[in-house]
């Protein structure tokens, strides 16, 4: 068994657990937040048989899209640089981790 641990911009979270469920996986979603822009995210939690992990990656790749922002000159860029302008940075997208799962009980 695994668990698949999937960090998503907060704008893909709903289609992409809608789509999860519609394929009949069961999602938990937390509240998270951090990243480049300390932006809010969503972390899913699927727990799945070893050959379901494939099958919901792909769903997740599918409905996870990358996209551009502005970062605005009031934001610190994490290294003690305030850029004088604003700079078109990459956001979205999902990172994904598949953990092995020793033990499983329900009760």
């Amino acid at each position: 068994m695994k668990m698949i641990l999937g960090i998503l911009n907060t704008d893909d979270a709903p289609v992409v657990i809608q789509h999860l469920n519609k394929a009949g996986y069961f999602v938990t979603r937390l509240a998270t937040s951090g990243g480049f822009l300390r932006a809010g995210n969503a972390t899913i939690l699927v727990g799945v048989d070893d050959e379901k992990v494939k099958p919901v990656i792909d769903i997740i790749h599918q409905y996870s899209r990358s996209r551009k922002q502005l970062m605005p000159t009031t934001s610190e860029a994490g290294i003690g640089f305030f850029p004088t302008m604003p700079v078109e940075v990459q956001v979205g997208g999902a990172t994904i981790f598949v953990l092995n799962v020793e033990n499983f009980e329900k009760f």
